[in-house]
């Protein structure tokens, strides 16, 4: 019988420092779906796997912080994208991983945190990241704390895609299903209502 890798501590980064632009410059992570904020069901989710949430947000910072133990936030002006809080996010964790998820992905559950875990840690000091069909989701990852030298090596020298800054450093892969259901980004007001009245069918 194969004795499953003991999942080592992680940290874990909700994603919530947008624009929103898809949103009409809303901020989507406090946008209710569910009779809940999109935040909240990702801290519900990821609150039990973690003694360290991370929030990164650009604003509303106070209501941010009720779903965190500690926020961070870009240092560069003009929400300069997904890996300026990445690199955030990795340079604030304590732990020796951190879970990176976006929070408008509402539909995730535990078993999929549980696997990205797992392969993780038969892979030690790798990225891991979802692979959706053919089709990479660098922000659903699960990164290294040893990361964090090149990935800021990576930022000096201009580097801003979360993909290729990872796919350098040996990531390993997740297969997901094409249009699985769980990586779902609610990322609009047509999806937001969409994602609404399917969940309103299944109860």
């Amino acid at each position: 019988m194969t004795v499953p890798t003991a999942l080592p501590p992680c940290s874990v980064l909700l994603l919530a420092g947008g624009r929103g632009q898809r949103m009409g410059g809303r901020d989507k992570g406090l946008l209710e779906w569910r009779g809940k904020p999109l935040i909240a069901h990702l801290h519900a989710l990821t609150r039990p796997l973690t003694d360290e949430l991370i929030v990164s947000c650009n604003r509303n910072t106070e209501r941010y912080a009720a779903y965190a133990d500690r926020l961070v936030h870009d240092d560069s002006p003009d929400f300069p994208g997904p890996l300026a809080g990445i690199r955030a996010g990795l340079a604030a964790a304590r732990n020796p991983w951190l879970l990176v998820l976006p929070c408008d992905a509402p539909r995730l559950d535990a078993g999929l945190l549980y696997s990205m875990r797992q392969n993780a840690a038969d892979h030690p000091g790798r990225p891991l990241l979802l692979r959706q069909g053919e089709q990479w989701e660098p922000l659903f990852c699960l990164l290294p704390k040893s990361l964090e030298p090149a990935l800021e090596r990576a930022w000096q020298d201009g580097e801003r895609s979360p993909r290729r800054v990872l796919l350098a450093h040996k990531a390993t892969a997740l297969q997901c299903p094409s249009e699985d259901p769980r990586l779902a980004n609610l990322n609009t007001p047509q999806l937001l209502a969409e994602g609404e009245n399917e969940a309103s069918h299944h109860n």
